[in-house]
């Protein structure tokens, strides 16, 4: 991670993909997304300029939830190993953009401000061409103006990215795009505060 982040074509299995995205299809048509905000607790706030997807929380209930959490869990304790970074745990959603969705670049973490440490991105997308828009254009630096590189959201692919350094967006999609974020944590609890993942 010389650059600060990692692009990973097939990282994950084909099956799991599949299950992953019949769980979030199945998930949205009950109705469990929520309109995504930006900002936490007493700052959260919903801003269509800024970004449009919508959002459903994972929480372990899934065969296939598991087993996507036992892999990135193996790869948790591969950064830890050679990084040491000091990962701890795992916050996630899917995250569901209807044609036209987009969402501006951000960072996922400010200096300081979050427990936030590594990102990660998972796409659930099949079939996915380039016409279809959605990539994911990362920056090198947070006051970079220069893209360094673009990311289709190609089925399978894991992006891993260093929250608090690397800017990043996603261009507005022509299809569904559906994909998992999450963020590895680590812990900021002290004696006085806990530090709830949300």
């Amino acid at each position: 991670m010389a650059r600060h982040y990692a692009v990973m074509p097939g990282y994950f299995p084909t099956p799991l993909i599949r299950a992953l995205r019949r769980e979030a299809l199945l998930r949205d048509a009950r109705g469990e997304f929520q309109e995504a905000g930006i900002g936490r607790r007493e700052d959260h706030q919903h801003d269509q300029r800024v970004r449009r997807d919508r959002t459903c929380w994972l929480n372990g209930s899934t065969l296939a939830q598991c087993r996507l959490q036992e892999e990135l869990e193996q790869l948790r304790l591969a950064v830890n190993r050679e990084l040491f970074l000091g990962l701890f745990d795992l916050e996630a959603h899917f995250a569901i953009y209807d044609p036209g969705a987009f969402y501006r670049r951000h960072l996922d973490a400010f200096r300081g401000n979050s427990g936030r440490v590594l990102s990660v991105v998972l796409y659930l997308n099949q079939n996915w061409n380039s016409d279809l828009g959605g990539r994911l254009r990362l920056w090198p630096k947070p006051h970079s103006r220069v893209v360094d590189t673009e990311v289709e959201p190609l089925g399978g692919t894991l992006v891993c990215f260093l929250s608090e350094h690397i800017p990043h967006e996603v261009l507005e999609a022509q299809a569904q795009r559906i994909s998992i974020a999450g963020w590895f944590r680590c812990n900021n609890t002290t004696a006085e505060r806990l530090d709830p993942p949300r």
